[in-house]
């Protein structure tokens, strides 16, 4: 349907959405005066295929493409890290 919506995951906490669990393990954002960027390590898992994780690494705002989920329903982006 290409809706887009904003999900807010903590570090440590699990935030849902869909079938997917986005678990937020450690998130890093450039100081204030520098160029914005922000890479979190994330697991992303689907209650559909509990046995393995759909995504586990690395994301990065500003390089989406370097490291991303692969995934026939849900793309998943990093925005920020507040």
């Amino acid at each position: 349907t290409a809706r887009v919506t904003v999900v807010k995951a903590a570090v440590g906490q699990a935030a849902p959405f869909g079938t997917l669990s986005i678990q937020v393990r450690a998130c890093n954002a450039r100081p204030v005066g520098e160029v914005p960027d922000a890479a979190a390590w994330m697991e992303i898992t689907d209650s559909l295929r509990p046995e393995m994780p759909a995504f586990r690494g690395w994301m990065f705002a500003n390089a989406p493409g370097v490291s991303m989920l692969e995934h026939p329903v849900y793309d998943v982006r990093v925005l920020d890290c507040k």
